[in-house]
């Protein structure tokens, strides 16, 4: 997720480096230059192997770094210049990297008894990195706390007060933790299954930063306890916005979207029918345009990318995508890539994984 100011190309070669753009491709070396916008983003290459890749809103491929298997999540310090790939679940490794290269990667594991969820965010200051985690033989979901001056070792946990804690984000100040439960259990014995989807437990939850102390859980009413909440994003005012996935009838119409702030009711957005249809009850990410004042939702399941008003929730564009997966703040609208190698409707030989996420 992004927040705030944004880095453009200017910004990014600064940051860089000399040494960095001098390693650089001649091809690449172009890319960079004529970009407006840099993001990061998972991705499968042809040869099955799996890396991380600094790419522009063009969709050229700049640089890579090797993983060791597919990641899901990313999140960017901008205090750092450090990004962060999380394994997909039930990986039990994030890779922390810098973009640049100024510094080598460091891998980190969950400890026993835990995978990763695929996402987490870091603090404003980017000395702390949290991180969604599932406690498999207690069923519960943690958030675990990462000390990037030690490291990257982890220094302690937080109980999520859900279940199948998914995505997982930080306020602009710090202060609180906003946390995606997506209600479902799931066990590493058995791999991605759904072990629970007659009784899911979704919520929204809010915690204090520093003590892990509960604020607000929202749990949903039970005509929608089959709708997943899984992702997040922060807008400029400071709604929270969240999109869902249902794994209930096919021929339900759920909400798959809304907004909360701290100590309001959960509201969901009235998306037209036909857009919920379009989007096949299922929003696999969500993203902010702070300065543009848009909300970007986009499906793999029916390859569906939708832009929102983010002041009133009304459906301002939708576009066909096929395999539509990650989503981010563009230049001007929102950028999406895809699983078959899409980004922002330039092709490359690379699958893109399910986020994205602008460097800035």
């Amino acid at each position: 997720m992004w927040r705030g100011e944004v880095i453009d190309r200017r910004g990014f070669l600064k940051a860089a480096g000399i040494g960095f753009t001098a390693a650089l491709a001649p091809r690449s070396l172009m890319a960079l230059e004529r970009a407006d916008a840099v993001y990061a983003s998972g991705f499968r290459a042809p040869d099955g192997s799996f890396g991380i890749a600094t790419v522009s809103e063009r969709g050229e491929i700049i640089d890579r770094v090797t993983l060791p298997a597919r990641a899901h999540g990313m999140a960017y310090s901008a205090a750092t210049g450090r990004a962060v790939a999380f394994a997909r679940r039930p990986g039990t490794f994030a890779m922390i990297f810098d973009p640049s290269r100024k510094a080598e990667p460091i891998v980190i594991t969950s400890p026993e008894g835990r995978h990763f969820y695929g996402h987490g965010h870091f603090s404003p200051d980017g000395n702390l990195l949290y991180a969604s985690e599932n406690d498999f033989d207690g069923n519960r979901g943690m958030i675990g706390i990462y000390d990037a001056r030690q490291k990257f070792r982890r220094i302690g946990e937080f109980d999520a007060h859900g279940i199948g804690t998914h995505d997982m984000t930080v306020s602009d100040d710090g202060k609180l933790l906003v946390i995606a439960n997506g209600g479902i259990e799931t066990h590493p014995d058995f791999g991605r299954t759904k072990l629970n989807t007659d009784r899911m437990e979704p919520s929204l939850v809010l915690l204090d930063a520093r003590t892990g102390a509960l604020i607000q859980r929202h749990g949903l009413p039970s005509s929608l306890s089959q709708l997943s909440t899984r992702h997040l994003d922060i807008a400029e005012n400071g709604r929270i916005w969240f999109a869902c996935q249902w794994e209930g009838a096919r021929n339900a119409l759920p909400p798959l979207a809304g907004w909360f702030e701290k100590g309001e009711d959960l509201s969901f957005v009235s998306l037209p029918d036909e857009t919920t249809i379009r989007l096949g009850n299922y929003v696999g990410a969500i993203a902010v345009n702070r300065r543009e004042g848009l909300v970007g939702l986009t499906s793999p399941v029916s390859g569906a990318a939708v832009t929102l008003d983010a002041r009133t929730g009304a459906v301002l564009k939708e576009d066909t995508v096929r395999e539509a997966a990650g989503v981010a703040p563009a230049a001007h609208g929102i950028a999406v890539s895809s699983y078959d190698g899409q980004f922002n409707h330039t092709r490359s030989k690379v699958a893109w994984d399910q986020h994205i996420v602008r460097l800035g």
